[in-house]
């Protein structure tokens, strides 16, 4: 039998990172994500605690996932212009931090540097998307030469305008941090029919559920896990199928106690189906 696939939760930089890895063992977990939005973190004083905490609690970050600085709306009328590297205005400060986020992962120890691209366009003759993929090869450059993979969180684009981009970036590090809630919270895809088409590329997982959007100004609702329409138990098996072994990564996108008590719910959730 295959080995079961490890159960991991989302953590952030921004915070008192002893704390935060003390949390990921008082889940009884054993790895995380560690997400950070702002590249002033990336210190030589940051690297070390990072290090120390991640060794004193046994915890292993697993994929660092990369923010970038400026304005940015979850929403469907403000996020095309200001997530990830498809706005021209702020293209070039959030490629140098994407880079200084690769180069502080590599620095870590850590595999793999994680994004949101943003709604990298649909069509490949838009005005933006020759920029968009010249940007984001910059960094997926700089991440091979540090041995690092490069991951794109999926959400802004549909799952063949990933792909699409990825091939046109044409480097060999590439990956998909693959969110289930995601795609149905944007709209773009059902998760278990997107792994047809990413399946093969996924180097990571965020274990996130959530419904399609009905308002046409906002993403669908996140839920907890289980509650939503992502199918976790066939997702799962599917995943296994084009042979997954990373960590299925819970995210909850609440704060204060009830996002504690959901993320114990989902590691319960979660343990029968791994």
């Amino acid at each position: 039998m295959a080995d079961k696939l490890r159960i991991g939760v989302m953590m952030s930089l921004g915070k008192d990172i002893d704390a935060e890895m003390k949390k990921v063992r008082d889940f009884g977990l054993d790895n995380c994500q560690l997400a950070c939005w702002n590249p002033d973190l990336y210190t030589d004083e940051m690297l070390e605690a990072v290090k120390k905490a991640a060794r004193d609690y046994g915890v292993e970050i697993t994929s660092l996932w990369a923010g970038y600085p400026g304005e940015v709306h979850w929403n469907f009328i403000d996020g095309p212009s200001t997530i990830g590297l498809v706005p021209p205005e702020t293209r070039e400060m959030r490629v140098q931090a994407l880079i200084q986020g690769v180069e502080f992962a590599s620095k870590l120890g850590v595999p793999s540097a994680t994004t949101h691209a943003g709604f990298i366009p649909e069509n490949p003759k838009d005005p933006l998307y020759a920029g968009t993929i010249d940007a984001l090869r910059r960094v997926a450059v700089r991440a091979n030469e540090l041995g690092l993979l490069f991951c794109f969180e999926t959400g802004q684009e549909t799952p063949i305008t990933l792909l699409r981009a990825m091939v046109d970036i044409g480097t060999d590090n590439l990956g998909v941090n693959f969110d289930p809630a995601n795609l149905l919270m944007y709209g773009k895809a059902n998760p278990v029919d997107a792994l047809d088409i990413l399946g093969p590329y996924v180097k990571g997982v965020h274990a996130k559920d959530g419904e399609y959007p009905t308002k046409p100004t906002h993403l669908g609702v996140e839920k907890p896990l289980g509650e939503g329409r992502v199918n976790f138990p066939v997702f799962i098996e599917k995943l296994k199928s084009f042979g997954y072994a990373g960590c299925l990564t819970i995210e909850r996108e609440i704060s204060g106690p009830q996002q504690i008590e959901d993320i114990k719910k989902g590691i319960k959730y979660l343990e029968p189906l791994c």
